[in-house]
């Protein structure tokens, strides 16, 4: 699995907890992603998501299952 991070503008404080929670579900139901760390710095008004993941398109299918909104994915090649 690969590391992915996913950029939240705004500062959400919740979107770690929802993060994880659907990661945990697509995890249940065959996907492989997983949560490892959330970064939430208020100043900055931003929140990073670190996941590792088969690919990015489970790190979008968890983003979209918790209801967040992101800028994008960067995968360790850079942004995807």
């Amino acid at each position: 699995m690969k590391s992915y991070v996913l950029e939240i503008p705004g500062g959400d404080a919740t979107a770690g907890e929802r993060a994880r929670t659907a990661a945990e579900q697509l995890t249940r139901e065959g996907v492989a992603v997983r949560l490892v760390r959330s970064v939430y710095a208020p100043e900055y008004e931003t929140c990073r998501l670190i996941f590792e993941a088969g690919g990015p398109d489970a790190v979008d299918l968890t983003g979209r299952r918790a209801g967040l909104t992101y800028e994008r994915i960067v995968g360790e090649g850079g942004p995807t």
